[in-house]
């Protein structure tokens, strides 16, 4: 007599993915969408923040105004404080003031990486800059070579409008990212999103994103991009628990 107890089970009808046939299908989640007021589309230049030090710098820049944001609308906004801080989930976009041809998105929430390319064709294609500087950082595991804590680098991409440009380059005595190397996430889809309309679009990414000396090197970089832009803060002022760890969206 068999033992029904140990006895291998017949072999399945079904491979293990068919059996999702007989589920419903998610809902699609809602698409993302822009809010702006008093403040112009199609501007000069449009500038993202997505690493740290850029989100750090940009809430410090003393001459911005408040003008808009990005909504992802699968992310809780219900914890954010009245005023604009580094611990929300957000993506606020502002007019710098003395430059009001100039919009700056800082991407504080973070964006899974089936909703990047949604969320960047929605933010270029509202807004239609002429000109997108992306700021982002270096991931460990997608660059060809050894990243050590105490190196400082910032690497770019451009669009192949940016490259035929005549004109002088957004961003000066850059070396270009390495070959081999890989960018993904938002950063990548909003400059793969350039390419597509198009558009002149600068990616600079930078190494460490959790350590002040990147605060030194984006503040010169961005001397020349927008050289009446201030900020109020120094890099040793810099923290990345601020803007990353103690949120539990980066735990």
């Amino acid at each position: 007599m068999d033992d029904i107890l140990t006895q291998l089970p017949p072999p399945s009808r079904f491979f293990i993915e068919d059996l999702n046939n007989f589920a419903s299908p998610s809902p699609p989640l809602p698409s993302p969408f822009v809010v702006l007021q008093n403040a112009r589309r199609n501007p000069d230049l449009l500038v993202v923040a997505i690493s740290a030090p850029s989100v750090f710098l940009f809430h410090h820049a003393t001459t911005k105004s408040l003008v808009g944001t990005l909504v992802l609308p699968e992310t809780s906004f219900a914890a954010n404080p009245i005023t604009p801080s580094l611990r929300e989930n957000s993506c606020n976009i502002y007019a710098l003031d003395g430059t009001p041809s100039t919009l700056v998105a800082v991407v504080q929430y973070r964006v899974p990486a089936d909703r990047s390319h949604v969320l960047a064709r929605c933010l270029i294609s509202e807004i239609r800059p002429q000109k997108v500087l992306i700021l982002d950082s270096i991931q460990r595991q997608n660059f060809r070579g050894r990243l050590s804590v105490d190196d400082t680098v910032v690497y770019k991409l451009e669009t192949s409008e940016q490259r035929m440009s005549t004109g002088c380059p957004m961003v000066r005595n850059l070396e270009y990212f390495p070959s081999g190397s890989v960018i993904d996430g938002l950063g990548a889809a909003l400059l793969a999103r350039c390419q597509i309309e198009k558009m002149k679009g600068t990616l600079c990414v930078s190494w460490p994103d959790i350590n002040s000396s990147a605060i030194s090197l984006l503040k010169l970089l961005l001397k020349d991009v927008l050289p009446s832009t201030k900020f109020d803060a120094s890099a040793e002022s810099f923290h990345v628990r601020d803007a990353r760890t103690d949120s539990e969206l980066y735990a």
